[in-house]
């Protein structure tokens, strides 16, 4: 396997693997949605919210190296 393929085969189980933790970010956030409403529980689920935020913007992160690496390979740019 050539350098170029192993770098965008990490670079693509990177954002995988990011996208599956921001995937379970989004369930958790869920899943307080639906539980008693009280304060205690309203400051979880807006905790949860801006954990999934977060995550969300490394899958973003993850997402561009991944695009700039095939784009590099592909059309040299």
């Amino acid at each position: 396997m050539d350098t170029d393929t192993a770098q965008l085969d990490a670079l693509q189980k990177a954002y995988k693997a990011v996208v599956e933790e921001w995937i379970a970010a989004i369930k958790h956030e869920e899943d307080l949605a639906s539980v008693d409403h009280d304060v205690a529980k309203i400051d979880l689920w807006e905790q949860a919210h801006f954990a999934e935020d977060e995550i969300r913007t490394r899958v973003k992160e993850a997402k561009k190296a991944y695009e700039d690496a095939l784009r590099e390979q592909i059309f040299g740019f």
